[in-house]
């Protein structure tokens, strides 16, 4: 575990210290580096289940996929903001990248963390450095509001847990992983217990999020900066559904009874925000609300608790991650040209940037779930668990998938085909740096089509 933490608490030192000239170059090797250490964890030695390096961190194959992507996506931040984040003052630019990898360090702390109460300390940090990118570094004046829609929706939903945590501790006497799970399963019975399990899981899905209480997002999304909606799609989103498999083990006597509305109200967010998708005029936010569609999916596979719900999710959750973070690079890549996230006034984008195109179709596919790519895994694996818990739920999950396939053809024709407008002139061409970037995207999630038990060999 100390051996990604304690690099990436150097990096601090490092991005201060370093000379202008090399700050992006040093802190991109710097947190590449740190991306392949972290594929050590991806090779499993322990019998156990828990790899820990001390009483506090450690590592089991549920996190571990998480943790690898976390560290994966810090080069890939820093090298996405690089050209609009360089013609700022120094000090910005050094703070801008100090923010990310703060982040980083937090998410390590989060997803390394054995014990549930550092778990939650670390759950609420990575607000304040995503809060400032997002209040400082976004595009339009609606980033304070956006940014205030983020702060309340994830602070009024996890109070509650830190209550429920603090009732736990009093009932068990331990909040540590790793002992909690051999605890005496507690007697739930009473409307007290009811509103505790919901207190334990609401924090979560509001973070997840959950349709319903999903409005933070697509303002978040749409606000941020390219790496504030990266990070946020690939690996907070995740952290709620960490959070809810780490809770739902806890959960059991009560969950049968109490998951029927979120389970509806999940599979419902799938067809409702899949439909928002189709009438988005804005790109940004079109990919916003095909990530809360797609973790409506993830929030019904964890619910049901079963090991093929549980591991459709993981799978899910990480291919996700890495799928839409690459069609939010791509939105800025074009943004950045056009200075424009409506999709009608920058069409026809094909004719100017060929390969560009390719690198859409690639994301398109990948996000609509084309075989054999693990997001049709995760999602099969999740459809096939609901429609064994009821077999009503495939016309929610089919129509959720056909209108995934609608939207996502709509995102490439309205931005890729038809005419090029007569205002699109004089666009710089792409840069290496950005197909580099695309393509350290889409590597891992091919490489993951050759190895998916990486993912999903922690439930057997």
């Amino acid at each position: 575990m100390l051996k990604v933490l304690i690099p990436t608490v150097m990096m601090f030192p490092t991005i201060w210290l370093i000379s202008p000239k090399w700050l992006w170059t040093g802190t991109i090797a710097h947190s590449l580096s740190i991306a392949l250490v972290s594929l050590t964890w991806l090779k499993w030695t322990s019998e156990t289940g828990w790899a820990s390096s001390n009483m506090y961190l450690g590592t089991d194959p549920l996190s571990t996929p998480l943790l690898v992507l976390t560290c994966w996506l810090l080069p890939l931040m820093i090298l996405a903001s690089q050209n609009h984040i360089n013609p700022e003052p120094i000090s910005r630019q050094r703070l801008y990248i100090t923010l990310l990898t703060s982040l980083q360090a937090f998410l390590i702390m989060a997803f390394g963390a054995t014990e549930i109460i550092m778990f939650y300390i670390m759950f609420e940090a990575t607000l304040i450095p995503t809060l400032i990118i997002i209040t400082r570094w976004g595009n339009q004046t609606e980033r304070l509001n956006a940014g205030t829609y983020f702060l309340f929706y994830t602070l009024a939903g996890s109070l509650p847990l830190l209550v429920a945590l603090l009732l736990l501790q009093q009932s068990t006497g331990t909040l540590s992983m790793l002992v909690i799970q051999y605890s005496q399963p507690l007697l739930l019975d009473s409307w007290g217990h009811k509103f505790w399990w919901a207190g334990c899981l609401i924090a979560f899905l509001v973070k997840m999020p959950l349709y319903g209480v999903h409005l933070w997002l697509p303002k978040a999304h749409v606000e941020a900066p390219v790496a504030g909606s990266m990070v946020l799609a690939a690996v907070l989103l995740k952290l709620g559904g960490y959070g809810m498999m780490r809770m739902m083990i806890m959960l059991d006597p009560l969950s049968k009874e109490m998951v029927y509305p979120f389970i509806i109200l999940a599979l419902w967010g799938i067809i409702m925000t899949g439909s928002i998708c189709l009438r988005q005029t804005d790109l940004k936010s079109l990919i916003a609300y095909s990530s809360v569609s797609h973790m409506g999916l993830v929030a019904g596979g964890i619910l049901i608790q079963t090991p093929w719900g549980f591991s459709g999710a993981i799978i899910l959750m990480i291919a996700h991650g890495l799928v839409s973070s690459m069609l939010f690079c791509l939105a800025n890549t074009a943004y950045e040209r056009t200075h424009s996230r409506t999709m009608v006034l920058a069409r026809g984008l094909q004719l100017i940037f060929p390969l560009t195109a390719v690198w859409w179709f690639i994301a398109n596919l990948a996000n609509l779930a084309l075989p054999p790519l693990p997001n049709l895994m995760g999602e099969l694996m999740i459809i096939t668990t609901l429609f064994s818990w009821s077999p009503w739920t495939i016309a929610l999950t089919g129509a959720g998938t056909l209108i995934t396939a609608g939207y996502s053809l709509y995102m490439f024709l309205m931005s890729q085909r038809g005419p090029t407008p007569n205002h699109i002139m004089k666009l710089q061409p792409f840069h290496t740096r950005e197909h580099l970037l695309m393509a350290l995207h889409l590597i891992p999630v091919i490489l993951l089509v050759a190895k998916p038990e990486l993912m999903w060999g922690w439930c057997y």
